[in-house]
């Protein structure tokens, strides 16, 4: 762990305060120094009590200090999420949705789903053209991308049931982040000027996140329009946002740009409380979200379908553990087409898709010696049952509570529209419904009727929040971004830690793969795959495919001796702080 640097706080004035607390309770022995994981080592932050792993080192702090005045990991769950949507507003925000599942204390877990919902004027083929066709952008850039944003709604159902301090108070450091500028890092700096050209193109006017010239690094970016409408938030609670001035702004904002979103859209929202999925990996209990996420039904089949195999023994990133996790992949994404949906529009087969013999039956056409072409792999016959911008960010606090919040705008920056007057994007998850059947999003992802466009629906999504327990004990907290790819990532860092013996710091890290059915290929990181496997796979018949970085993998880790490891991802900006 390294020493607190006190002089770091003062990169700008809106560590004054901040940082003068913390130095004070440096030197009480109570808080090591906010630490991106570009400084960690193999071993990532360790405290005694509470940890806060974000994206950005505002938000993360944000958290942390509401834990420091007591607050529960719920309160802090809900102070990080505003703050991300001032400070990483390329997938922080308050207009978009996504997902929370947590643990109490007392062994008590549940799942929030706060998803966006489609308009009540969209329709099925509202992305086609004449002919039947899906025209290109349609359900990704602009004002028709856009669904009715949960996120406001979801903290503030999540302060009812489970918050413990006054939701003003979780808002207001989010308010004073606005006002005072967030300094921008060389990434957040280099995204915002690659998104120039789109925000321009697809707003009415020209959006506080542009200028003429070049964002740099150590610019501080002002939101101030933002601020006051996380003061309606603050002082109207659920009304400052779905009613009121935000409304209005929301709906012109449609208005102007031709979008679907109404006053009766934002009236009718509502964050729905749902019953995780829950399994067992050997000796892990583990509890992920459920449909209308794919997260957690996908994530849970990944894991029984490889438990048979000794990936311990096989070795990491060798040749037969990425077979039978490829296998798996391949396998669990065809199944994801066809099956999965809005459990509130479509009867969702959980129970068959969990079920260990189906599973077991799905893996017996793994050949060891051969790639499985993807062209022979369709969904399974279930038994009869039952008549890439996101952003991620894990919490335990000094009670033993846990929160692993998933959160998106889809898209990097969303729709790229910014509601003018309210200073947020809108998000552009209408992508991830299944414009036609068949035909893939953004992602690349397949998607059949189960996920088609209807009103008031929610779109499918592959957002995996997970809490993991071993032996009735909280064990470890995890979750990130990455659009297709999340579900793959949030395998591999478990199986990291619990069959390659990985620190949580190094699991996060570690490179990844990710197979997703279609297309068929292996999708690989530059250093995931070393040259001699590569050769050994390519020789069974496996396409592989190098890729940029990518996820953002957030955990905190239980150690034996009670300590809490928090894993930043060193891929981006993100930050583990504790206490």
């Amino acid at each position: 762990m390294k020493h607190f640097n006190p002089l770091r706080g003062f990169r700008s004035k809106r560590y004054t305060l901040s940082c003068v607390a913390a130095v004070l309770l440096a030197f009480s022995g109570c808080a090591p120094r906010p630490q991106t994981q570009a400084e960690a080592g193999k071993q990532g932050v360790v405290a005694d009590k509470a940890m806060v792993v974000s994206a950005h080192p505002d938000a993360s702090e944000i958290g942390l200090e509401i834990l420091r005045k007591g607050g529960n990991a719920y309160d802090a769950a809900i102070a990080t999420q505003f703050a991300l949507a001032v400070c990483y507003p390329v997938a922080g925000n308050i207009g978009g949705g996504g997902f929370l599942v947590y643990r109490h204390h007392t062994g008590e877990t549940g799942a929030l789903d706060f998803r966006e919902k489609a308009p009540a004027a969209a329709h099925r083929d509202m992305y086609l053209d004449s002919l039947g066709n899906v025209i290109p952008n349609l359900s990704l850039l602009g004002h028709l991308a856009a669904g009715v944003p949960g996120s406001v709604d979801g903290m503030i159902k999540l302060h009812e049931k489970l918050g413990s301090m006054p939701f003003a108070e979780l808002v207001q450091p989010s308010i004073d982040l606005a006002r005072r500028g967030v300094v921008l890092t060389a990434r957040e700096a280099r995204m915002l000027n690659s998104a120039r050209e789109e925000m321009i193109a697809y707003n009415k006017h020209t959006p506080y996140l542009t200028r003429e010239q070049a964002w740099q690094t150590g610019d501080t970016l002002f939101h101030l329009d933002l601020a006051r409408t996380l003061e309606h938030i603050r002082d109207k609670g659920r009304d400052g946002f779905y009613a009121g001035e935000t409304a209005d702004l929301i709906v012109k904002e449609m208005q102007r740009g031709g979008g679907l979103v109404s006053h009766q859209d934002l009236r009718d929202y509502n964050a729905v409380w749902r019953t995780p999925i829950t399994g067992q990996y050997k000796d892990l209990k583990v509890t992920s979200m459920s449909p209308p996420s794919s997260g957690g039904i996908a994530l849970m089949q990944l894991l029984t379908m490889v438990e048979p195999y000794d990936l311990k023994s096989y070795g990491w990133q060798q040749p037969q553990t990425i077979q039978v996790m490829t296998e798996a992949q391949r396998r669990v994404y065809a199944d994801r087409a066809t099956y999965l949906g809005d459990p509130d529009f479509y009867k969702v087969p959980s129970n068959g898709l969990l079920d260990r013999s189906y599973l077991q039956a799905r893996m017996q056409t793994v050949d060891l010696e051969r790639a499985t072409p993807s062209s022979e792999v369709k969904a399974g016959k279930l038994p009869i049952y039952e008549s890439d911008q996101t952003t991620h960010f894990s919490i335990v606090d000094q009670f033993g509570n846990a929160a692993s919040i998933t959160t998106t705008i889809n898209g990097g920056y969303g729709s790229m529209v910014v509601v003018e007057g309210a200073g947020f994007l809108l998000n552009n998850e209408m992508d991830d419904f299944s414009a036609k059947p068949g035909v893939p999003n953004m992602f690349g992802l397949i998607g059949g009727e189960a996920n088609s466009v209807q009103p008031g629906k929610r779109m499918l999504s592959a957002m995996t929040p997970t809490i993991l327990e071993k032996n009735g004990k909280l064990f470890m907290v995890v979750g990130t971004p990455g659009g297709s790819t999340i579900i793959t990532s949030v395998f591999q860092t478990i199986l990291n830690v619990v069959e390659h013996g990985m620190t949580m710091q190094e699991a996060v890290a570690a490179p990844r793969f990710h197979h997703q059915w279609l297309p068929d290929e292996i999708q690989h990181e530059p250093d995931a795959i070393s040259p001699e496997v590569r050769q050994v796979l390519e020789s069974k018949g496996y396409k592989l495919k190098q890729r940029n970085r990518y996820g953002a993998v957030e955990g905190i880790l239980v150690l034996p001796n009670g300590k809490l490891e928090g894993g930043a991802d060193p891929r981006g900006d993100d930050t583990a702080v504790g206490f």
